[in-house]
């Protein structure tokens, strides 16, 4: 697997990307707003945002959307980073300066990228608003994965 240098990628745009993405979030349960923006190996980035349903397990989470949307454009293979951010809403507007970080599910999600990619993604996690960025592997934020191997493929 291809270790992605997180310092060779500027994690600004991505972060800035995401805040724009979270301004979607259809989020009327939890008030919570999660952005996620996806770069690729082209330098394109694709978007996502928090989903809720009235059915709570039907929710999707905004870096879960971007997967999707970058598995339906047959795209997996070109995930190299993932910036993410969240917050509580105030008046319709995400806020916090806290870093969000990916749920476990989303981990696994990403876990799927990166192995199609042969690629260890760097993920940006960062707040609503602030400057403070946190910087990862996902192989740190997912030690022992669950993978295509566990199953024998």
């Amino acid at each position: 697997m291809t270790q992605t240098d997180p310092t060779a990628i500027d994690p600004q745009p991505l972060i800035a990307a995401a805040r724009e993405a979270a301004r979607n979030a259809h989020a009327p349960y939890s008030r919570f707003s999660v952005g996620a923006a996806v770069l690729l190996t082209d330098g394109s980035v694709v978007t996502g945002a928090n989903f809720e349903n009235a059915s709570y397990g039907l929710s999707l989470c905004a870096e879960t959307v971007a997967i999707a949307t970058l598995s339906a454009a047959g795209r997996l293979r070109d995930v190299v980073a993932i910036g993410v951010i969240g917050g509580m809403q105030v008046d319709g507007v995400a806020t916090g300066t806290d870093p969000v970080r990916p749920c476990g599910r989303c981990r696994q999600v990403l876990n799927e990228a990166a192995g199609m990619g042969a690629r260890d993604i760097a993920v940006f996690c960062a707040g609503a608003q602030g400057e403070r960025i946190e910087t990862h592997r996902l192989r740190d934020l997912l030690p022992h994965a669950f993978g295509p191997a566990d199953l024998g493929l």
